[in-house]
Order: C-alpha cells, then sequence, then structure tokens
C-alpha cells in the first residue's frame, strides 16, 4: 500500500484517501471554561455557539474563520500543567492576520505576552507573534501567506487563503 501512494504522489496526484473536506473544529481542555470562553471571544474574536444540551459535562462552543474550538472544563483543573515560557516550537494553533503591526498593538494594549518572531526564505519573510491562552495552549499570528505552498513533488501552488486554495485544488483535481 505504501509503495503505491508514494508512486501517486511521485507523479504529481494529490491524495484525499478519507475525503476530508475541511478542519472543523479543535478541542482545548480548560481549567476554567468561563476564562478561556472570554479569551477566544475577547481576544482572537470567535463567537459562542450552540453545543448539545444532551452533553452531561461543562463546556462552551465558538465559531469564526472557518472552524470552530470546543472548550472542555478540565475534570481535575489543579493538575493541569502550568503555563510555561512561551517556545514558537511547541504545540500551537497558527491564524492568519491582515496587519501584524495591528496584532502587535492590541496584544501590547491587552498587556499579553508574546514572543516575535521572523522568518525569512529565499528573501521572503514572514513574522510571527507566539502567545500562550489561559490555558497555555500557544496561539500563532502570523502572515504565513507570504510563503507559497510548495508541494515536494509537483508545481507550486501559491496560496494561504481558503477560497483560492478550494479553488485550486478543485482544477487539479479536474485535470486529474
Amino acid at each position: 500500500y505504501l509503495g503505491n501512494f508514494v508512486a501517486r504522489k511521485m507523479k504529481g496526484t494529490i491524495e484525499n484517501p478519507l475525503h476530508l473536506k475541511s478542519l472543523n473544529h479543535i478541542s482545548i481542555v480548560c481549567r476554567s471554561v468561563e476564562e478561556s470562553l472570554d479569551f477566544y471571544q475577547n481576544v482572537l474574536g470567535f463567537f459562542p455557539i450552540r453545543r448539545p444540551g444532551s452533553f452531561d459535562f461543562d463546556g462552551a462552543w465558538l465559531f469564526s474563520y472557518g472552524i470552530g474550538i470546543h472548550l472542555l472544563q478540565s475534570e481535575d483543573p489543579e493538575t493541569m500543567p502550568k503555563v510555561r515560557q512561551i517556545n514558537p516550537k511547541d504545540n500551537h494553533i497558527s491564524f492568519q492576520c491582515e496587519s501584524m503591526g495591528t496584532v502587535e498593538k492590541k496584544l501590547k494594549e491587552m498587556k499579553i505576552e508574546y514572543v516575535k518572531r521572523r522568518v525569512e526564505e529565499g528573501g521572503i519573510y514572514v513574522d510571527q507573534l507566539f502567545f500562550h491562552d489561559p490555558d497555555g495552549s500557544m496561539i500563532e499570528i502570523c502572515n504565513c501567506d507570504n510563503l507559497p505552498v510548495v508541494p515536494l513533488a509537483g508545481e507550486a501552488i501559491r496560496s494561504c487563503s481558503r477560497i483560492s486554495c478550494n479553488v485550486q485544488q478543485k482544477q487539479i483535481q479536474q485535470l486529474a
């Protein structure tokens, strides 16, 4: 199976063995759903949506930017790891922004500690800001759409916006 998969990749065909469409949501275990709800609404701009009433545990669902965030109340908040030093190489969720300057200004106004990084690739620069949510989950804000998406085999796809990526993916599938 793996040999066939690699052979198809080398021919430039795009594989989607599970017929995935998009990222639906991420779940985050919280010390306090209320504190995390406030952060995801007032810092990142998500809005609360209805969650199934049949759930027998505390939580909240939020939505924005085409994805959901599901906040889950920890069963034992006191044993959750403490917020660590900001490490850009740690697990994180990344959001594309319109203006890095605006984001940095807002983070300073909100007194949110962050780490700033810059990546250079072939004369193209990507700026990144990393910070934690109230439970220590890492958030990245970037202008990553400056970099082209380059498959390891095949032609470059220049995009990062969901719409243009979907359009290009459909065009490639029609050619196959």
